[in-house]
C-alpha cells in the first residue's frame, strides 16, 4: 500500500540555492560557476519576501555561503533539504532526467560559436528558405526575435539560434512562415542532430506575432525532444498502470516517455498553477504522479539577468502555494524542486552548476524539519519506493524521513 495516494511535484525551473562542489568546472561564458547563487544573490540584491516557502522550510536549508536565502521557520510545517546533481550538465533535460532516476555521464553537444556550416546548410535545402547567419549563435529568445524579426518579415529567412541548453530553435513569424511548415522544418532538424557531432536534446519552434518593436512570441511553442536513453522512474510507473500527469513541458523533456496524461504547455506560470490545480481536482485522479514544470523563472528572468523580475516572479509563485496546498487530499504529497541554476547576478546568460532546494509538504505530516542532503535522483527513488515500483539508474529513497 501506497504511504501516500498521489505526489506531486513541481520544477522551478532555474531555482538553484548556491554553487555545487564541482561549479568551477562550469564555464559561464568564461567565467566558473563557482561563485554563482541564484536565490542567495537575488534575496542580497533586490530583497526576497517568500513566506509560504519560507513556512515549509525554504530558510532552514544548511547553506555553505555566509548569505541566507531567506529568514529560518523556527516551526516549519513540512520538510527541507537541498541536492546536488551528479550528471554532467546543467541543462533543461539533463536536471529533469536525473530527477527521474538517471545519471548523464556523456552531455549533450552545445554551440557557443553557433551550428555548423553542414547543418545550417541541410536546413536550406529542406526548407528552401534561407538562414540569418548572424542569429546563428547563442541569443535571447527575445532578443533573436526584436533583432532578426524585420528581416524576417521582409525576406522570409529562417531565424535559428541557441543557447545554453543543448537546443536548436527556429523563430518563425506565424504570418510568413505558418505553423505547419515551421514544425515540418523543426522535425527534419531533428533528424540530422540525433548523433555527434551534433547530439542535440531537443528542437524547439519559436513562432510569434506581432510588428517590429512589437513581437510577442505565442503559446504554438512545440519541443522535439530526444527519448531517456533508459527507463526513468516514470517509466516505471506507467507500467505499473499508476497515472502519471505532465504539466508544461515536461511532456517534451521526456518525449512522452512514461507519461500517460499530457495536460499541456503553460502560457505563463500562473497558466500552469492553474493547470496543474485542475489536474488535482480530476475527479478520476485518485492515485498517481503529477509532473510540472514552471519555466517563466529562467526564460523570462534568467536568461535576461533581471533579478527584480525573478524575484518578482518567485513571489507571485509563493502567493499562489497556498491554492495548491487547498488543492490536496490529507495522503497527498508535495515536492517542490529545481532542475539546475540561472543566477540572474552572474556573467553571461548561461544556467549556472548549482544545488537545488527541495521542499516536502504533506497535510498528514505530524514531524517537520531539514533532512540529509542528497542527490537529484533521490526524488524519484522516493517516489518509486512510494508506489511500491522498481527505482531507475540512481537514487536513494527517503520516504522513510518523511512521517
Amino acid at each position: 500500500m501506497s504511504k501516500f495516494d498521489r505526489i506531486h511535484l513541481i520544477i522551478l525551473d532555474s531555482v538553484g540555492i548556491g554553487a555545487a562542489p564541482d561549479a568551477n568546472n562550469f564555464v559561464n561564458h568564461g567565467v566558473p560557476d563557482g561563485a554563482s547563487d541564484t536565490l542567495g544573490h537575488i534575496s542580497k540584491t533586490v530583497g526576497l519576501d517568500v513566506p509560504n516557502m519560507t513556512k515549509i522550510g525554504l530558510g532552514n536549508i544548511p547553506r555553505s555561503q555566509v548569505l541566507k536565502t531567506v529568514p529560518n521557520e523556527p516551526i516549519p510545517s513540512g520538510y527541507a533539504t537541498k541536492l546536488e546533481e551528479v550528471s554532467l550538465g546543467k541543462d533543461t533535460m539533463t536536471g529533469h532526467w536525473e530527477i527521474m532516476g538517471l545519471n548523464i555521464t556523456d552531455p549533450f553537444d552545445t554551440f557557443w560559436n553557433g551550428f555548423p556550416e553542414e547543418i545550417i546548410t541541410k536546413i536550406e535545402d529542406f526548407s528552401g528558405r534561407k538562414v540569418i547567419r548572424e542569429a546563428n549563435k547563442p541569443y535571447s529568445g527575445t532578443a533573436v526575435i526584436d533583432d532578426f524579426g524585420p528581416r524576417q518579415m521582409e525576406t522570409g529567412e529562417l531565424i535559428i539560434y541557441t543557447s545554453a541548453d543543448p537546443v536548436l530553435q527556429i523563430a518563425a513569424h506565424e504570418d510568413v512562415i505558418p505553423l505547419d511548415e515551421l514544425y515540418r522544418i523543426c522535425e527534419y532538424a531533428r533528424s540530422i542532430t540525433l548523433e555527434r557531432p551534433v547530439l542535440l536534446g531537443r528542437i524547439i519552434a519559436r513562432p510569434y506575432v506581432g510588428t517590429p518593436g512589437n513581437f510577442t512570441r505565442t503559446a504554438n511553442r512545440h519541443d522535439l525532444a530526444v527519448s531517456p536513453f533508459a527507463p526513468t522512474v516514470l517509466d516505471k510507473l506507467n507500467e505499473a498502470g499508476i497515472d502519471t500527469y505532465a504539466v508544461g513541458k515536461i511532456n517534451d523533456i521526456f518525449n512522452g516517455a512514461g507519461i500517460n496524461h499530457d495536460m499541456g504547455h503553460n502560457k505563463s506560470n500562473n497558466h500552469g498553477v492553474d493547470t496543474l490545480i485542475k489536474t488535482m481536482g480530476l475527479p478520476e485522479f485518485e492515485k498517481g504522479f503529477s509532473f510540472t514544470n514552471l519555466v517563466d523563472f529562467d526564460a523570462l528572468y534568467g536568461h535576461r539577468r533581471n533579478p527584480h523580475g525573478y524575484r518578482d516572479c518567485l513571489q507571485e509563485f509563493d502567493g499562489r502555494l497556498p491554492e495548491i496546498i487547498d488543492a490536496m487530499k490529507e495522503n497527498d504529497l508535495l515536492m517542490i524542486a529545481a532542475d539546475h541554476g540561472n543566477d540572474p547576478t552572474y556573467a553571461g546568460t548561461d544556467h549556472t552548476r548549482e544545488y537545488i532546494p527541495l521542499l516536502i509538504y504533506s497535510p498528514a505530516f505530524t514531524g517537520n524539519g531539514v533532512i540529509s542532503q542528497g542527490y537529484f535522483s533521490d526524488i524519484s527513488a522516493t517516489i518509486a519506493e512510494n508506489f511500491d515500483v522498481d527505482a531507475a539508474m540512481i537514487g536513494e529513497s527517503f520516504l522513510d524521513k518523511l512521517v
